[in-house]
């Protein structure tokens, strides 16, 4: 996995802080990432992935602090910033009355891409699913259906591209699949990638960096590597267990005996 290509900071969040009833789904969440570099951002459920995701596509207001994409205040110019910009998530379905082709070329439309027909047929070749052109979206299975999703993703060539769990609900050789097609197009277009998945693999094989969160705060941030030589566990599954179920990446100090 290549690292960073440059250090061009694409995508930053300062001090974001995002509350709902006086809860704090996001606490101080702070991260940069760069052109070229993909950063998995992991946690169980509830620890504040989606809400970060939602606060960076402008979905939801952040309570307190700030958000920038390519230097860009987000909700001050958010239409340039999106224009650059793609998402991607296995819990988003496209119009299932569509046929792939269309669904496509409606987005194509929108994000003004220029010769959108030849751009759909190299996009659905790349990805493998040129056969399902003609099919009727809501008839795809859960992994055309992840892929097609990707096609839209790409779609605009984004500089910056975030990607919600895109191996969810996937078998192994799909899944494994998507992986290199997400490596090819981070190396081809030196994107930045924001990744969340709740499958290490995933974040062991295609992520450069990795933040876990708990409860809306950074409890580790680094090489997927290097987090877990920095713990006591084996394995970076092991590690997710043990922030799902402590908060803490090391195991506190034992207390002294009582004289």
């Amino acid at each position: 996995m290549s690292a960073a290509a440059t250090d061009e900071i694409l995508l930053e969040a300062v001090e974001l802080t995002r509350e709902f009833d006086g809860v704090k789904a996001l606490d101080r969440f702070s991260f940069q990432l760069r052109r070229g570099e993909v950063l998995g951002l992991l946690g169980a459920n509830g620890a504040g992935k989606t809400t970060a995701m939602n606060c960076l596509l402008g979905l939801t207001l952040p309570t307190s602090g700030s958000l920038y994409a390519f230097g860009l205040e987000l909700q001050q110019h958010r239409v340039a910033i999106l224009r650059k910009t793609n998402f991607s998530s296995s819990y988003v379905s496209l119009p299932g009355n569509l046929k792939v082709w269309q669904n496509l070329l409606v987005f194509a439309r929108i994000y003004g891409v220029p010769q959108p027909r030849r751009k759909i047929d190299e996009l659905l070749e790349r990805v493998e699913v040129a056969h399902l052109r003609d099919r009727i979206t809501g008839q795809l299975s859960a992994g055309e259906a992840t892929r097609v999703n990707l096609c839209k993703a790409f779609l605009n060539d984004p500089e910056l591209l975030m990607l919600d769990e895109p191996t969810a609900s996937l078998d192994p050789d799909i899944a494994d699949k998507v992986r290199k097609i997400i490596r090819r197009a981070r190396d081809e277009r030196q994107m930045a990638i924001l990744y969340t998945s709740h499958n290490m693999r995933d974040i062991e094989e295609v992520c450069d960096r990795a933040i876990f969160l708990h409860k809306g705060r950074i409890v580790a941030e680094g090489p997927p590597a290097e987090i877990v030589r920095r713990s006591t566990e084996q394995s970076l599954e092991n590690v997710f267990i043990k922030i799902a179920r402590s908060g803490e990446l090391e195991d506190e100090p034992a207390s002294p005996p009582v004289p």
